[in-house]
């Protein structure tokens, strides 16, 4: 099989985690700098410019991320319909560049800085064992008064029922 077939299948027929893994987009320069990194994954809030395509040069917030679509939505590039109104054009991550990042999630901006991204948990002080074992007695009555019938008394109810009859 040709290799351009198996990269095709490979992208085309991914995996919704997959796909969204390849919404990743180049930071501009100074960003590189302050943050040692190349590239980020989209989100919506994100200024962007356009390098590539009819839209070259347009600078815009992503008001959509499309992981079907493989692409974002930028404010102001729109196309119109003929019979009137105006559609979103989606346009492929790798034709853009992050001019300024989105960092109202904490979490997003601790893993750019290099932060350790989950929080630390604090050690919850035990509960004394009196109430535990209070409770586990307090349940062990319950159990026991409930008769429990055994094979023999099952035998017995059904020869009085015979009997009976």
């Amino acid at each position: 099989m040709k290799p351009t077939l198996v990269r095709n299948r490979m992208i085309y027929q991914a995996t919704a985690v997959v796909k969204s893994k390849q919404l990743g987009i180049h930071m501009s320069k100074e960003l590189q700098k302050k943050y040692g990194k190349r590239s980020i994954r989209v989100v919506e809030g994100d200024t962007i410019r356009v390098l590539r395509g009819e839209f070259r040069g347009v600078t815009g917030k992503i008001t959509k991320v499309s992981i079907q679509k493989n692409g974002v939505s930028v404010e102001g590039v729109k196309k119109e319909k003929l019979k009137g109104g105006n559609l979103d054009v989606f346009i492929h991550p790798s034709n853009l560049i992050v001019t300024d990042l989105n960092t109202e999630d904490k979490w997003r901006q601790n893993k750019l800085e290099g932060k350790k991204t989950k929080p630390i948990k604090e050690a919850k002080p035990k509960e004394t064992t009196t109430k535990s074992t209070e409770q586990k007695e307090a349940k062990k009555p319950a159990n026991e008064s409930k008769p429990t019938e055994t094979k023999e008394s099952k035998l017995t109810k059904n020869e009085n029922k015979k009997e009976e009859k």
